[in-house]
């Protein structure tokens, strides 16, 4: 019995269920199809969000499915397990549409959140700096005002998808008029806007979403561009940075189920003595070994959700450090695991296993390294002195 059947409600098992059928009617070959052709899974995006898949997050009264965390989080997974994940998943809804339904104004929930649950608008998210990397506090996108406007200057990088986001949600700083500090701020820009360039980064990992690099030179915004209170900038962007994790751990775990399970239907079939090549335990109990590995890291993602959806910002971020971690982890294993049982056929384009040992690399690195997860852990968790 898998864990999921515990934990989970009826409404979660008919979730994942639904959400499996769907997949599997896109699959991997659809993805890798689309990676060749250099085009976007808008036909998956698009039938996904007719579903109700794609806002199951957001608030009922502006277009979502009043649900959380633990629903989105299926909803990749699932995606995942089926060879067709939606990368853009975990920056549009999750970050962004829980940013502005938990601290935007009326009139930015009205804007934007009908259409990021019904798929028809979209959203990337814009943190990482070339010279800040993961130190939060050195990144040097600021924000002046300039009359009623704001003027937006700065660069990030590694961001996804802003060639078909309708807008970029951009951590910038400003400064705080009584200290003089910069203080963390979270600003919508459109992607035509004047001063606002990207150039695309080339990347070996082969997927359809491809990374950018942006430019903001003196981009100028309206006061409405500012996402909630500008005091409470650091807050907002942690509220959008555990649902991050959550969803991250759900894209690794579901990329290493699809692994998994390419590789467990090879080794039961797949005969060269006598018995099947699954008969063997050099070949079966790493697959068992990986198939744990999985199931643990789902249980961690699970408690992260409902944390998060139950208010716990602080619990959840433990939690949701605590899943991308392992998540991360027993993907890089299980697919490493299921090329390996394949032998040669693992690496053919046939199998499309080979392409996943990039991808799942990247669950060890985005959006946060595995080191400083440890260092989260390290600090918050068990007390122990920083080195930085």
């Amino acid at each position: 019995m898998s864990t999921s059947t515990v934990l989970e409600t009826e409404e979660h098992q008919a979730l994942r269920a639904a959400v499996a059928a769907l997949g599997k009617r896109y699959g991997r070959p659809y993805m890798q199809s689309l990676v060749s052709e250099g085009s976007h899974p808008r036909e998956l995006w698009a039938d996904a969000a007719k579903a109700g898949f794609l806002g199951v997050n957001l608030p009922e009264e502006y277009g979502g499915g009043g649900a959380g965390m633990a629903e989105l989080s299926i909803v990749l997974e699932e995606l995942g397990a089926s060879g067709s994940p939606l990368l853009m998943m975990i920056v549009s809804p999750a970050i962004c549409g829980t940013v502005i339904s938990r601290f935007g104004t009326e009139e930015q929930k009205r804007q934007w959140l009908p259409g990021l649950a019904d798929g028809s608008l979209t959203m990337a998210f814009g943190i990482t700096e070339p010279d800040a990397g993961s130190n939060s506090h050195r990144i040097t996108t600021t924000a002046r005002r300039d009359g009623g406007d704001w003027l937006l200057t700065g660069r990030k990088v590694f961001v996804s998808g802003v060639d078909i986001a309708d807008a970029t949600l951009i951590v910038g700083r400003t400064e705080d008029a009584r200290t003089g500090k910069l203080k963390a701020c979270l600003f919508i820009v459109p992607r035509e806007t004047p001063g606002f360039q990207r150039n695309r980064i080339d990347m070996e990992v082969h997927a359809p979403e491809k990374q950018f690099e942006l430019v903001l030179d003196d981009v100028r915004l309206p006061a409405e561009a500012l996402v909630g209170d500008e005091d409470a900038g650091l807050l907002q962007l942690f509220a959008g940075l555990n649902p991050e994790r959550i969803m991250t751990a759900a894209f690794g775990i579901g990329m290493g189920r699809y692994a998994l399970g390419r590789a467990v239907e090879y080794a039961k079939t797949r005969q060269v003595w006598k018995e099947p090549i699954g008969a063997h335990q050099a070949v079966a109990h790493p697959l068992a070994q990986a198939h744990i590995e999985l199931e643990l890291a789902r249980l961690m993602m699970q408690k992260a959700a409902r944390l998060y959806d139950a208010g716990d910002d602080f619990g959840a971020g433990e939690a949701a450090n605590m899943a991308k971690y392992a998540a991360g982890e027993a993907c890089v294993r299980a697919v490493d695991q299921a090329v390996h049982t394949l032998g040669g056929n693992g690496l053919t384009r046939e199998y499309g296993l080979a392409s996943l040992i990039t991808g799942a690399r990247v669950a060890r690195i985005a959006p946060v390294s595995r080191e400083m997860i440890l260092n989260y852990v390290s600090h918050q968790t068990l007390g122990l002195p920083k080195s930085y």
